[in-house]
């Protein structure tokens, strides 16, 4: 895929504030990073879990100083609103949707390029935007046209996320496309996420996911020296005393692999399964699957395709989402 910038509708994506002074603290509680010790500017991602261990919904959380912005995907929605509205107290810690009133708009593409595209857009210093760390931010303007800007590595290959009143967001996106810059179809969407090997809830997560399993720990989701929160004892027991028995791998193949594939090892045996699949124009066949965790990164396995069997080899995920053919 081309690296030239691209914009990405990610209003449908949950976003929820958290105020009060018992906000960090109640987050904390609930999710596997340090959110506690954030300072306004900061974020970072965290995943929600049940008390079993298993992955509600991977998160990303922002101090903006008066309150805790939290977003995650759509698909994720309803299970950590759920869990929200069982184990907090609006009293100490007040929580609001607040979707209906704010957009997301994504720039993707060379660093670069989207740095002066955003800093131009919403007049903010190139160099302050440069300066971010992934999931950090800064808020350009003050009041009805305040704009959150976010160092995003959620798509490849990276760029910024910009949230703010729904008005605000459209009239910069008209800004954006005016200027040649063109919205993404879903279909490339997808691929950018695919490359940038981020897990979607749905797709390679379910109810019944270990955070490692996702590899939420190389996408620095879970901090290992943080205080309790729901979910803890498996996910500690699991880095400390032992492992997970499989983990999502990216697959190159020499075609398209179909969803829910099984995969086999050389000798034949059922080793895992493929979660979603893109071409990718840069790429070429890309997968996301669930293997187990004796098939190393390098391997060479077998899918099942309509009777016959397709060669794919194992790479592992992580950041930076640059897929080395």
């Amino acid at each position: 895929m081309s690296d030239a910038p691209f914009l990405v509708d990610r209003s449908p994506r949950l976003r929820m504030t958290f105020g009060g002074d018992a906000a960090k603290a109640t987050l904390g509680g609930l999710l596997t990073n340090d959110v506690v010790s954030l300072t306004p500017g900061r974020g970072v991602r965290a995943a929600a879990l049940t008390p079993k261990g298993r992955v509600i919904a991977l998160l990303r959380v922002i101090d903006r100083g008066a309150d805790l912005l939290v977003d995650t995907d759509a698909a994720s929605a309803e299970g950590f609103v759920a869990m929200i509205r069982k184990y907090v107290n609006p009293r100490l810690a007040k929580y609001a949707d607040v979707r209906a009133t704010t957009s997301c708009l994504g720039v993707y593409g060379e660093r670069g390029a989207c740095v002066e595209l955003v800093a131009r857009a919403t007049g903010t210093d190139p160099a302050a935007l440069a300066a971010l760390d992934p999931q950090c931010a800064l808020t350009a303007a003050e009041g009805e046209a305040a704009v959150l800007v976010v160092h995003s590595t959620d798509l490849a290959p990276g760029g910024f996320d910009l949230i703010g009143a729904t008005a605000r967001i459209a009239a910069l996106r008209a800004m954006l496309e005016a200027s040649g810059i063109t919205m993404a179809s879903a279909e490339r969407a997808e691929i950018a996420r695919i490359e940038a090997g981020v897990p979607a809830w749905g797709r390679e997560m379910d109810g019944e996911t270990i955070p490692q399993e996702a590899m939420l720990d190389d996408l620095g989701a879970i901090a290992f020296d943080k205080g309790c929160y729901t979910g803890q004892e498996v996910v500690a027991r699991i880095h400390f005393r032992g492992h997970v028995n499989r983990h999502l791998r990216w697959l190159l193949s020499e075609a398209p692999l179909p969803v829910g594939a099984p995969v086999h090892d050389a000798d034949g045996k059922e080793v895992g399964d493929v979660r979603s699949s893109v071409l990718s124009p840069a790429r070429g066949p890309l997968a996301i699957a669930m293997v187990r965790r004796e098939v190393a990164p390098g391997s060479e396995v077998r899918v099942g395709v309509d009777g016959a069997e397709l060669r794919a080899r194992v790479m592992r995920m992580g950041e930076p989402s640059t897929v080395d053919r």
